[in-house]
């Protein structure tokens, strides 16, 4: 059967009250200028204006978005980069008020196995979904890769897609116009021909239409897949049923949508060896506890998680910081709040208290300016975790949010 498309959609995209609601979303997602420098800041200072012409522009079809500014970001624990690509702040508010339209259309035809940037959805469901399959007794896992998925992926392919539901050519339009926008690096203009800019607004939608094709076959497969977003796995109950599902999604991600799956990040493993998803290690093993005798399922932040949040720890606390303690806790309490909160509900009871303890050092280090100090006289724990109001990762769990409660911790 057929999918009914939907038409006319420009004037939903440049409605005023569809490009008001794209700003404030923009805005709270802060982020740096595109390549005009214009920030959130200078915007918002003259959101009317440039609302004003941003609507006039896509109504008359004279819209043209400008080249997106190239940045790359290190990836923790790795000697490669992650190449972004940043809009300008106009461009970012097109691309949202565009998604704002477009979502609704697609959203219901995404299936169960796609978590990754989709409203109502997140890691922690798709950490969950993977946990209840591997307690059913399903023991091998596909780890797979795609290869620079974004960089990689057809353009005319992607608008084909997105044509199956959206009949209206100055929306499509808009979608291609976006995708050939192309790059500025060093002052000096690079046309894209394959690829979704990493970093653009509309990336993360445009990236659930192409694989939900992938998703698609693997459901009528009978395969028990999981993605977010381009990292996906398979959970499953024997060997054997683990190589014909990489022979699957190698024959759709290769052959049907021109992609390629990383030899080396690829492959199939046993839950005894462990993988890793989502910033997380799964694994059986004596890791943490035997219960009965048997080994037990487990998970815990993978290592290079871990080693990232400890850097952040660390450039927080350089003793050649100058600001006040109340200062410097304003800058580390939200990086302990997040990584903490992310990681809370794993076995990390003991890693919790262990970095705890190093980071209270670490404080003392900084304001004493050494290592070895009286820093637990002049300003014990329970002070800093009281009167300061510095987060205690072991608080974040739950299990033991009654117990800090009761010894008046927190705040």
């Amino acid at each position: 059967m057929q999918a009914q498309k939907a038409h006319s959609l420009i004037g939903q995209v440049y409605d005023p009250r569809n490009l008001v609601r794209a700003w404030e979303r923009v805005k709270k997602n802060k982020g740096a200028s595109g390549i005009d420098g214009v920030t959130i800041a200078r915007f918002e200072a003259n959101r009317d204006h440039y609302l004003a012409i941003l609507h006039q522009k896509l109504k008359d079809s004279s819209y043209r978005p400008r080249p997106v500014r190239r940045v790359e970001i290190e990836k923790p624990g790795s000697n490669t980069k992650r190449q972004l690509g940043v809009p300008t702040i106009m461009d970012r508010v097109c691309q949202q008020a565009l998604a704002n339209v477009l979502e609704p259309i697609f959203e219901p035809t995404f299936l169960d196995e796609s978590f990754g940037f989709r409203p109502g959805r997140s890691t922690h469901m798709a950490m969950r979904r993977i946990w209840r399959q591997l307690k059913a007794g399903n023991a091998w896992v596909v780890d797979g890769d795609i290869s620079d998925f974004f960089g990689t992926l057809s353009q005319s392919m992607l608008v084909d897609l997105v044509a199956q539901r959206v009949a209206d050519g100055k929306v499509l339009g808009l979608v291609r116009q976006f995708l050939q926008a192309g790059v500025l690096r060093d002052g000096k203009f690079e046309a894209s021909y394959t690829g979704v800019a990493q970093g653009g607004v509309i990336s993360p939608l445009l990236s659930n239409v192409y694989l939900h094709i992938f998703d698609e076959r693997m459901s009528e497969a009978g395969y028990a897949l999981t993605r977010y977003c381009d990292d996906w796995l398979i959970v499953c109950h024997s060997r054997r049923e683990a190589e014909q599902a990489l022979a699957s999604a190698r024959a759709v991600l290769e052959e049907e949508l021109g992609l390629r799956i990383h030899p080396d990040k690829t492959r199939i493993v046993h839950i005894t060896q462990g993988f890793e998803f989502l910033g997380y290690k799964i694994k059986q093993g004596k890791g943490m506890n035997y219960k009965k005798g048997k080994p037990d399922l487990y998970a815990y932040p993978r290592d290079r998680s871990i080693e990232h949040f400890k850097n952040r720890v660390r450039q927080i606390t350089n003793r050649r910081n100058p600001k006040t303690l109340e200062g410097l806790l304003d800058e580390l309490n939200p990086v302990i709040r997040g990584w903490g909160m992310y990681y809370r509900r794993a076995h990390v009871r003991r890693l919790f208290n262990r970095l705890s303890r190093w980071i209270i050092r670490r404080i003392w280090s900084w304001r004493y300016k050494r290592w070895r100090n009286i820093g637990w006289k002049r300003l014990p724990e329970r002070q800093l975790y009281g009167e300061f109001g510095l987060v205690n990762l072991l608080q974040l769990i739950p299990s033991m949010e009654d117990y800090y409660r009761q010894k008046g911790y927190s705040r």
